[in-house]
């Protein structure tokens, strides 16, 4: 069975919007697109490289889907992630498109849970979902989350969508490796294990 992974950069108040541009996503007046550049180092580079290296596909939403396609199919070739996410296999969940015109993308077909569970019992190797907060909410709530690797930034914006949003359902996790970059930023790796306990003090 494939191992579906959340790969998400957060800033430290937990928002996952619009990392990577000002027009990236300005859903609900969001304004803070572009957050991530500011307060990242190489040492975060080397560390999503390393998760990409060891998945073999990516699982995308719709508007993830879109932002990547139009950006990598003319990116420039000498970086280095311009091949590989070119060349990695994509699935793409959505219910408005009606097909994926970049290269190795296939687009999941009929209920999308069902679908989402097929492709985690197909041959293969890890998946890694890439931004796609609605996407990987539905994986949350149905338990088809294997691991988060997270990157939490040094900065908090107050507003924009959240990965662990109100309503998340309340999951313990097992941490795999935390470490933190010479530029404050926790690199963190984490299983579900079951629902928390509690206790008192």
């Amino acid at each position: 069975m494939r191992k579906i992974i959340v790969c998400t950069f957060l800033t430290l108040d937990g928002v996952m919007q619009a990392p990577g541009g000002p027009d990236e996503d300005a859903e609900s007046a969001f304004k803070h697109g572009g957050w991530q550049k500011m307060v990242t180092d190489d040492e975060v580079g080397t560390a999503i490289a390393g998760w990409y290296q060891h998945s073999d596909a990516m699982l995308l939403g719709r508007k993830t889907y879109e932002i990547f396609a139009s950006y990598w199919q003319t990116a420039d070739p000498d970086n280095p992630f311009t091949d590989r996410m070119n060349s990695t296999h994509k699935y793409v969940a959505s219910r408005t498109l009606t097909s994926v015109e970049w290269q190795n993308s296939t687009l999941l077909e009929g209920d999308i849970v069902d679908a989402l569970r097929t492709l985690k019992a197909s041959h293969g190797g890890n998946i890694n979902v890439v931004g796609s907060g609605n996407l990987a909410q539905t994986l949350m709530h149905h338990g088809l989350v294997d691991e988060y690797r997270l990157t939490t930034h040094p900065v908090i914006i107050g507003t924009g969508r959240r990965l662990f949003a109100d309503g998340a359902i309340p999951t313990a996790l097992e941490p795999v490796s935390v470490s933190t970059t010479k530029g404050g930023t926790v690199l963190g790796v984490y299983r579900p294990n079951g629902k928390p306990s509690y206790d008192s003090y």
